[in-house]
């Protein structure tokens, strides 16, 4: 099993590998299953993307964050490679992204998720509960 310090996490968009974000995204997710080839490539380039990569040079995850760097963000797509789970990995993608937004000022960031809510509530996230804006959604089903 590899150690967590034979990764490194990078912003550079041009060690993202495509092919690898869109395979893992579009059918081992629950939010992206089915998305085209097309529309992931469009995603990582509208986006701020911070991918982990093994010391050997293979991609081993992906975080998206949309932004407009001063007062909002929304943090998705946050994946780590089945082969490199358990090794802390999340927990360190998670707090680099985290540590950037808080430099830049942010006021919010956003997420959703379904059964890793212990991981970011680590980081400071909670339910919008109690919060005295009402957070709306409109969505496109048939899109993924």
């Amino acid at each position: 099993m590899d150690q967590p310090e034979q990764y490194v996490i990078s912003t550079d968009p041009e060690r993202l590998d495509l092919e690898w974000v869109h395979r893992v995204l579009s059918t081992d997710t629950y939010w992206a299953t089915g998305r085209s080839r097309e529309r992931s490539d469009r995603a990582v380039a509208n986006s701020l993307c911070y991918g982990v990569y093994h010391h050997s040079g293979r991609q081993a995850g992906i975080a998206r964050v949309i932004t407009d760097a001063v007062s909002f963000a929304w943090l998705c797509d946050v994946y780590i490679d089945r082969d490199a789970r358990g090794e802390g990995l999340g927990k360190r993608l998670v707090g680099h992204v985290i540590d950037d937004l808080d430099r830049i000022g942010l006021r919010r960031v956003l997420l959703a998720t379904q059964g890793a809510e212990e991981l970011y509530r680590r980081f400071g996230f909670a339910e919008t509960d109690g919060d005295d804006s009402t957070w709306m959604a409109k969505r496109w089903p048939d899109r993924t």
